[in-house]
């Protein structure tokens, strides 16, 4: 059953009376051309103008939507081979990360990504992309790995946030993104991220320190999502929406304020309506952009990283 959210009703229903019109158009043998031809105009003018006047909490809803692509997806469409990789060890193999080494196009790659399940069961065996932080450690030994053997890195981001319970904060939660942050800043090998989905808080950022940092069009990246700031700021999650609009989330407001890169496109209505043409223009970047960081040294790659987000916020004395 397709997923439609409440501002694409619209669409919905062009679409319904398309489908009514063939439907008697194939029942009485009447050529109905001109009608379905004008709802097919109206519908795709709809499209366009929903599509690009969708608020903050309206991306946020596109970014959750169940059938948008995931990083096994991506790894799938963009890699010519994928070997995974497991476990931290030393704890366990946390599932809601997942990595191994790809090659795209004929060059190696290690790739990381959060991985949220496309179903019930495997939503769960995932814990929903929310990583323990076993997680976080497994992603940096893939990277250490990476870096030992000079291959770049390319992460995908997609999680609600760490995950926040009791037994994850007394393994370390809090120190392992930490970790993270600092080694991810010094690594010797070009590091590319690019926000799939969700990305939420330092469950995000955790695998997000990279030379290149992109967001796909239709998703957010923030320190706490708008349920969550509604709830803190108004004690209800009724306030979503003026919440989502006021934290600046979607990768418009990202890229004005020097947080981001860039952004890629995604299909009209989401990357979920065409999986492989988004995945062709995540794919296009990753090689355009290790052509370029692959040329410089490694102390180059270290200091422009740190230098770049050191420059990032405001600081008033």
């Amino acid at each position: 059953m397709q997923t439609t959210f409440d501002f694409e009703k619209p669409i919905a229903d062009l679409q319904t009376q398309i489908e009514k019109v063939l439907q008697v158009q194939e029942k009485t043998k009447v050529d109905m051309s001109a009608t379905i031809n004008e709802l097919e105009t109206k519908l795709e003018e709809t499209k366009v103008e929903i599509y690009t006047n969708m608020t903050g909490w309206q991306k946020v809803q596109m970014s959750r939507h169940p059938d948008r692509p995931q990083t096994f997806d991506y790894i799938e469409m963009i890699c010519d081979e994928f070997i995974e990789l497991h476990g931290d060890r030393t704890v366990r193999d946390d599932k809601a990360i997942v990595g191994g080494m790809a090659s795209i196009n004929g060059q190696s790659v290690m790739v990381i990504g959060h991985q949220k399940g496309k179903n019930t069961k495997e939503r769960q065996f995932r814990n929903f992309g929310m990583a323990n932080p076993e997680g976080y450690r497994k992603a940096l030994r893939l990277m250490k790995m990476a870096e030992k053997f000079n291959k770049p890195i390319v992460t995908f981001i997609d999680t609600m946030g760490a995950y926040p319970g009791l037994e994850a904060e007394e393994r370390g939660q809090g120190e392992a993104i930490a970790r993270n942050l600092l080694e991810m800043s010094i690594l010797k090998v070009p590091v590319i991220c690019i926000v799939i989905g969700e990305g939420a808080s330092g469950g995000a950022l955790g695998i997000g320190v990279g030379d290149r940092v992109y967001m796909l069009q239709n998703t957010w990246y923030s320190v706490i999502s708008p349920e969550s700031c509604s709830s803190i700021l108004y004690r209800s999650w009724d306030q979503k929406e003026k919440a989502a609009d006021s934290l600046k989330l979607t990768a418009e407001d990202m890229l004005k304020n020097g947080l981001i890169d860039g952004i890629i496109e995604e299909p009209v209505g989401g990357a979920h309506q065409d999986p492989a043409a988004t995945a062709e223009h995540v794919k296009a970047r990753i090689l355009a952009d290790l052509m370029e960081l692959r040329a410089k040294n490694a102390d180059t790659l270290v200091n422009e990283r740190i230098d770049k987000f050191s420059k990032m916020g405001v600081v008033v004395e």
